[in-house]
């Protein structure tokens, strides 16, 4: 798999910068192609007086040098150095804007009924792509398109905020102020959280091979201390340090949902005491399918709903709207809601289709900091996806969300987690972890444009492998009786039914020559995973399998109490199974196990409490969600 390699050259940075410097007398037609990204990086840094660690240190940070096809990013953003441009984009509105779901999904109160927001304009600088054009006398739609000129657009902009700061310099700790601005942040925390993780890029050195295969590197500068104070200067706005629950590391803001009375109910989240209420056992990962400034605002208006933190694209500033040891009302399934921490990512999971690595890294500081401090295991049985939630009955499972979509990159966010995964199982392990190469898995998803449209998404690189009902590429996808009924799946980008993603694990059914079979929804899916080039690795791991005598076990989408567990004046809730079952035989791979849990909570926060049942249930790799059996019915192998 590719992945970010960094580099600490140590001594040997002058006898590399020499070498760099014999490279550059060579004549350009001898050089090989997959550098030519290399060489427009230096031709731009030298065109507009920029210093090249500079330049590529800005743009790792927003794009990791990859060109993207010219597709935009979650925020708008274009090419290499991020170029942004929300008119041509078209992005708006919010996760949860349809009035008919319930983010809250718990089935002892009426659904949350949600009333739609006035849309927000987006903030001019969220327009860079203009200025940019016109400082190099070319059209918007050639800088959307052509690396070069991209690159070159982007230089030129940082070249014009130094020289607004009025500073003469081609020492890389001179431009704090210029990537400061670059960053697009209104505020200076923003501001600075962007500029501070490029100049780390650019003391500790990258290298990598992009989406089309161009190779790149920034050597390591140890010892760059740059003039932080510049920031002071750009005029950004400054607030107080807000109370927010976030490492040091990173730029938080304090961005307050209301816990208020609103008409005959109340938002826009849940008082409780976790983890002494409630063991938090999920960290959640979203994306808005929104802009900051909506989301912000719909996080911010009594009667809506909130989670706990945002991350913003651009420059990878945090917001931070409900404690921790709260319930907040994002993951649509009330059970996983009061076991979990919800983070939203700015962004769309199929209309941009790529996230900045400011983001993944603010986020991944935020993550790893939650995890260490509640103890939540950094696998994918407890680090979901909004995707991997299940739905908590049979007639909420259409309902559910499937961001942040097949083009987050698990495998990379893992790295940045310092918890890779890694392939632990032995050759014969009947135990497999999804795990594709990135940069040539690319399944042909279709509906980017508008969910079931049909027409054929951009080819891009996933970490999505998708499964057939037989060793065969022609074959059907598997059908999903929740969400098609008899009827096959989709290779509609929203459409999880037949999918699985890196980093989960799942129990082989079968092999035969390059396809491996998986138990999955009780049935064996089929996907292509040749040893020469394979999509899926040997694992370890428990599993679970349904005890002799039992055809049939049943699967729960909570893990809530038995009936007999509940006080008077709490309403039990009914165990509803799911239309999916383990057959006999059949095998899962294993979570965690769980007590059962069920949190009766309102506005009056005198009357909560946490019901405790005795039944015991087993968390389980269903299939693209997961799912919980009751502990008795199952055995462990």
């Amino acid at each position: 798999m590719s992945r970010s390699v960094p580099w600490r050259l140590g001594a040997v940075t002058a006898g590399l910068l020499a070498l760099a410097a014999v490279a550059v007398a060579v004549p350009a037609t001898a050089q090989p192609a997959d550098e030519a990204r290399q060489r427009a990086f230096a031709d731009a840094a030298s065109e507009f007086g920029v210093p090249l660690d500079v330049l590529l240190g800005v743009s790792y940070l927003e794009s990791r040098w990859d060109s993207h096809a010219g597709a935009p990013s979650t925020a708008a953003g274009y090419g290499p150095m991020h170029l942004t441009d929300v008119r041509t984009a078209g992005l708006s509105g919010t996760e949860f804007d349809d009035p008919d779901e319930d983010p809250r999904g718990d089935d002892s109160r009426p659904n949350l009924r949600l009333k739609p927001l006035k849309p927000v304009a987006p903030p001019p600088s969220s327009q860079t792509i203009d200025k940019a054009a016109a400082l190099l006398d070319k059209d918007v739609a050639t800088l959307r398109t052509d690396p070069v000129q991209n690159i070159r657009g982007g230089a030129a902009l940082l070249a014009d905020y130094q020289k607004q700061l009025g500073v003469k310099s081609d020492n890389a700790k001179d431009w704090y102020g210029a990537v400061a601005r670059y960053s697009g942040a209104e505020d200076l925390a923003g501001a600075r959280t962007f500029a501070d993780e490029v100049f780390s890029t650019i003391t500790s050195g990258i290298a990598r091979r992009t989406d089309d295969g161009q190779s790149l590197k920034l050597a390591a500068a140890a010892g760059v201390t740059p003039d932080r104070a510049q920031a002071d200067r750009l005029g950004l706005r400054v607030g107080a340090k807000p109370a927010t629950e976030c490492p040091r590391s990173l730029s938080c803001e304090s961005v307050p949902a209301p816990f208020e009375k609103v008409g005959n109910g109340y938002g826009n989240y849940d008082k409780a005491e976790r983890p002494s209420s409630q063991k938090i056992d999920y960290i959640v990962i979203h994306d808005t399918e929104g802009t900051w400034d909506a989301v912000m605002n719909q996080a911010k208006t009594p009667g809506q709903l909130a989670w706990h933190y945002t991350v913003r694209s651009s420059d990878g500033m945090v917001a931070q709207h409900v404690p921790t040891k709260d319930v907040g009302w994002h993951a649509g399934n009330w059970y996983v809601n009061t076991k979990s921490i919800g983070v939203e990512h700015e962004g769309y999971a199929a209309l941009g289709t790529w996230y900045t690595e400011a983001m993944y890294r603010s986020s991944a500081k935020l993550v790893g900091y939650l995890a260490r401090r509640y103890g939540v295991p950094l696998d994918r049985a407890h680090l979901l996806g909004h995707d991997n939630v299940p739905g908590p009955t049979a007639d909420r499972i259409k309902d559910m969300h499937w961001d942040p979509g097949p083009y987050w990159d698990w495998a990379h966010y893992f790295d940045l987690l310092g918890a890779p995964l890694r392939h632990y199982g032995s050759p014969h392990s009947r135990v497999v972890m999804i795990d594709p190469d990135v940069s040539v898995n690319r399944p042909s998803f279709t509906g980017c444009d508008k969910i079931g449209s049909g027409k054929p998404c951009p080819e891009r690189g996933s970490g999505a492998v998708v499964l057939h009902t037989e060793p065969s590429d022609s074959a059907p996808l598997l059908p999903d009786v929740g969400m098609h009924g008899p009827n096959p799946s989709t290779m509609d980008v929203a459409d999880v039914a037949s999918r699985v993603a890196t980093g989960q694990k799942y129990v082989v059914a079968d092999t035969k020559d390059d396809w491996t079979a998986i138990w999955y929804l009780g049935q064996k899916g089929w996907f292509r995973n040749p040893g020469d080039a394979p999509t899926a690795y040997p694992a370890s791991g428990h599993v679970v399998t349904p005890k002799p005598g039992k055809e049939k076990v049943a699967v729960y989408g909570s893990a809530y109490p038995e009936a007999s567990a509940y006080p008077k004046g709490v309403p039990a809730q009914e165990l509803k199974p799911l239309p999916y079952q383990l057959g006999a035989g059949q095998q899962y791979t294993v979570g965690g196990t769980t007590g059962s849990e069920y949190y009766s909570s309102g506005f009056d926060t005198t009357k909560n409490q946490v019901v405790e049942g005795e039944a015991e249930y087993v968390e389980i790799q269903l299939g693209h969600r997961v799912a919980y059996v009751n502990r008795d019915d199952v055995d462990f192998r």
